[in-house]
């Protein structure tokens, strides 16, 4: 399917990420500039010289950073979010006041500012998608992610919110949830357990979804291959008239229905 993005402008967060880097590649191969950004630089370098794009490493967790990202880049057609951390874990009632602040500076208000920046030329030109990568915890929290889950449900709010404001003016925000995809973050992730429990991490991977993700179908983790298609169909003109929605790529790890 052509996704009609030829000579569309691309800024992707987190990009050095596998999913920010899956995504990329979609992107380019229909035509599309990318451009990646990232905090940490060195990972950023690499992935950008990989796919043969530009890397700009930036600091989003606050205003002065961002705004230095959008002076090097100007405006954009395409802002895709995938940046963030899954932050402090434990009990809901025991985390500080850091462990949310951290939260909502890197996850939620890093969004809020991309938004904010690239924004208003997409409505001004009659043309522009945002998409923010939530997660599966927007829709069904972990008591020990309680600070991820938040931000996550904020962004899904807040991508809704500018999509009712600014959709008639050509510029449609939604989001894509992934949940427990193959990943750095989920390896670590797997690894940690692995080592508490003296197994695999193959083994790890098993224990944790029958044990933590009991409604996921497939019984495996995701592939970033498998969410990036979603995040660049959305991000395209094929998705025209999708509105402030919240995609699930979760394996079927959500037990609701997605009404």
């Amino acid at each position: 399917m052509d996704l009609d993005l030829k000579g569309r402008r691309a800024i992707i967060t987190g990009g050095s990420g596998g999913i920010g880097m899956a995504t990329a590649e979609i992107l380019v191969a229909e035509g599309a500039t990318v451009i990646l950004t990232d905090i940490d630089a060195d990972a950023l370098k690499n992935a950008a010289g990989k796919l043969g794009v530009e890397g700009i490493a930036a600091d989003l967790s606050t205003t002065a950073g961002a705004e230095a990202l959008y002076e090097k880049t100007g405006d954009v057609d395409i802002m895709i979010h995938g940046a963030g951390v899954t932050g402090a874990k434990g009990d809901p009632l025991e985390m500080k006041d850091e462990d949310w602040d951290e939260a909502h500076q890197v996850d939620f208000m890093s969004a809020v500012r991309m938004a904010r920046l690239y924004g208003p030329a997409m409505i001004s030109s009659g043309w522009g998608r945002m998409v923010f990568v939530t997660s599966e915890n927007a829709a069904q929290p972990y008591p020990d992610e309680t600070v991820y889950n938040v931000a996550k449900v904020g962004i899904a709010s807040f991508a809704k919110s500018i999509s009712m404001q600014h959709a008639a003016a050509g510029l449609l925000a939604n989001c894509v949830a992934p949940a427990f995809i193959e990943t750095a973050m989920t390896d670590g992730m797997m690894d940690k357990l692995a080592t508490e429990r003296g197994i695999s991490r193959d083994e790890a991977v098993e224990a944790f979804l029958a044990e933590e993700r009991p409604y996921l179908a497939l019984k495996r983790r995701g592939k970033v291959e498998e969410v990036a298609p979603v995040i660049a169909l959305l991000a395209s003109e094929r998705a025209s008239f999708v509105v402030g929605s919240n995609w699930r790529v979760d394996g079927g790890a959500v037990g609701s229905i997605s009404l």
